[in-house]
């Protein structure tokens, strides 16, 4: 009987942190020997690349629940007994990193090693008691069995086995109340496995699987009887869908996948397929939905891409691939080339990681690009569902990447009565007009009757009507457009007037000093100042605010949730009064027969002010009492 020997590593300590705390979770353990079976038929391929073909390959899975025991085979290269005592005896020592090594040196890259790590066949024992591993190494006549429990050592002794490649059995602990070993063993787990880890492997993975059929004397009868057969099933898909010529995948093909693998019941708007070589290599297909995602705006939404290193399924959220702008992007990607960490579940932090991730936000950029200027009506389909996403791009991280935003941005213009491009909205500006003019509201049809929109659109000036909380931020972001200032068209001096007019609104202001600042004393610290308006036509009276804070930003910190000192914050309120309006001239008459019926009337222009502004107003009943008061006198 072969003499028990001590693993290598001199450390019990640190084979339990290889079996017990390098994985997240135990089902990982098929996804790496499946993974390591691929690489030894790898190596028996390359040993004998030009000899032989690829389909006496395959990887087998078998489950036998009488004793207890999982097994995975394989026909690769095997192993002869020091390679065993190397590479299973050595902790962290991988046969498959030295011979990437080999082949690289020998400038041969066309074959793909996932195993690089050394520890992925030890994940065995996070669910094993006992590990038992028949190898036979091509070429040679003697077959060895490996033997461990993972924790006392191991041994190493001559056997009998049929042609070349190692199986590997792995005796299951015992069902405990926390964990169920016992799963391993049912088909429908294991096919779920090989399924979600290692659908892409690329050599076929097979299992007898018990399943009914009509017999075949009774398929023609009324009644047709059924029986059991055991049939082999190959569980693996093996080609990846993203791995295929882009010319050879239909619409259909596309659109299912997404489906399937992203759980939504409408065809995506958008596939976004492509390959990028060089320092680093990665294949992405990419979807952009056709509406906006469940519960995609709740907290625990998880944005990312799906990661495959070769085929080989890492993580379901790498969030660190997509910005959070692009969070409604779906899709996968993989590479040949990320740096994982041991145990291949958490990406290392690195270049390669961040070059991938500013690959693919170029590439949806440019593909939303495409889509704005080739479908528009595509375009604004995708904007009414997530082009606050592209906002948030313009804002976040102070404004850094604005750029790459700012020509995406839609908004409804008063002029077009449509959705219009900040390019396409200075490519119209009026030869004399200096400012990018908007305002902001709830919806379009309230903005489009403010006093201000109004004696813009009559002066022939287009206005962008801002219906979102975050489009202030936006703008204020932005700051300029093609040396054009964004200027909020309810806030500051709009230096609308001609010369002519200036000077006559200057001189109807002098001669009406006394009523304008009785005005504001009346209306106390309700407002900064009352003054003659330059923005009115039509209507009486209107807010505008002073600068600095907007109506618009006031109302977004007021309804933040929480206690917060920015929702204590007002702008500055100024009532601007049209002076060329019958309600100035009543004015003037009352401040010279009756001061007190100024103040009333002083109120309730404020309070329509801020009516029309979106505001509440401090006491409804009261204000409605004066109007009837004033009602009444007017009458008299």
């Amino acid at each position: 009987m072969s003499r028990k020997k001590q693993f290598k590593a001199e450390s019990k300590r640190l084979l339990d942190l290889m079996i017990n705390s390098i994985y997240t979770h135990k089902e990982i353990f098929l996804r790496e020997l499946i993974s390591n079976a691929s690489d030894a038929i790898d190596k028996y391929y390359y040993e004998n690349a030009g000899h032989i073909g690829t389909d006496e390959f395959e990887i087998r899975i078998e489950a036998n629940k009488e004793n207890n025991t999982l097994t995975i085979l394989d026909n690769g290269i095997g192993m002869n007994k020091e390679e065993l005592e190397e590479n299973l005896g050595t902790i962290a020592k991988s046969g498959s990193l030295a011979f990437k090594e080999q082949i690289e040196d020998e400038s041969k890259s066309d074959v793909d090693i996932i195993g690089q790590f050394g520890v992925g066949f030890y994940s065995a024992f996070m669910v094993a008691r006992d590990v038992v591993v028949v190898s036979k190494k091509e070429g040679e006549e003697a077959a060895y069995r490996w033997e461990s429990d993972g924790a006392s050592g191991y041994t190493i002794t001559e056997t009998e086995k049929e042609g070349h490649g190692t199986t590997i059995t792995l005796y299951l602990k015992e069902d405990t109340e926390e964990e169920k070993y016992s799963k391993y063993l049912e088909t429908y787990e294991l096919k779920e496995l090989v399924r979600k880890y290692s659908d892409y492997i690329r050599y076929p993975i097979r299992m007898q699987v018990e399943t009914s059929r009509v017999k075949e004397d009774t398929k023609d009868s009324d009644k047709p009887e059924y029986e059991t057969v055991i049939e082999d099933q190959t569980l693996n898909s093996m080609v990846p869908l993203w791995k295929r010529q882009k010319s050879k995948i239909t619409k259909e093909e596309y659109d299912q996948f997404y489906k399937d693998h992203f759980f939504d019941y409408q065809d995506p708007q958008r596939v976004i397929h492509f390959s990028v070589e060089g320092n680093v290599s990665f294949t992405a297909l990419l979807y952009i939905p056709s509406h906006v995602p469940q519960g995609f705006y709740n907290q625990d939404y998880k944005k990312g891409l799906q990661l495959y290193c070769k085929g080989v399924f890492i993580m379901d959220h790498a969030e660190d691939l997509l910005p959070d702008s692009l969070r409604f992007v779906k899709g996968l990607v993989d590479s040949q080339d990320l740096s994982l960490n041991i145990s291949r579940e958490m990406l290392q932090h690195d270049h390669q990681l961040k070059a991938i991730a500013s690959r693919i936000e170029k590439k949806v950029l440019n593909e939303l690009a495409q889509m704005l200027t080739k479908e528009r009506e595509e375009y604004e389909k995708f904007w009414k569902e997530f082009g606050i996403n592209l906002k948030f791009g313009v804002y976040n991280n102070y404004g850094m990447d604005k750029d790459k935003f700012q020509d995406l941005l839609l908004f409804y213009s008063s002029k077009e009565q449509k959705l219009v491009t900040l390019n396409e909205y200075v490519n119209a500006m009026k030869e004399d007009q200096k400012d990018i003019y908007y305002v902001s509201g709830k919806d379009v049809g309230l903005i489009d009757k403010l006093p201000i929109v109004q004696t813009l659109k009559n002066k022939g000036f287009e206005v962008l009507y801002l219906t979102e909380e975050v489009d202030e931020f936006v703008m204020n972001t932005l700051m300029t457009y093609r040396e054009k200032n964004f200027k909020n068209a309810t806030q500051g001096d709009l230096d609308l007037n001609t010369e002519e007019e200036k000077k006559e609104l200057e001189k109807t202001k002098e001669e009406n000093k006394d009523l304008l600042d009785y005005m504001k004393e009346s209306l106390g610290d309700k407002v900064k100042e009352v003054k003659l308006s330059s923005r009115l036509t039509e209507d009486p009276v209107c807010l505008s605010a002073g600068e600095g804070l907007s109506f618009e930003m006031e109302k977004v910190f007021a309804n933040m949730p929480g206690d917060n000192m920015m929702g204590t914050m007002k702008a500055e309120r100024i009532l601007e009064i049209n002076p060329n309006h019958p309600i100035f001239e009543t004015l003037k008459d009352l401040y010279a027969s009756d001061k007190e019926k100024v103040k009333e009337v002083s109120d309730v222009l404020y309070d329509q002010a801020l009516l029309i502004e979106g505001f509440d107003i401090e006491d409804p009943i009261a204000y409605s009492r004066k109007i009837c008061e004033l009602l009444v006198d007017t009458h008299k």
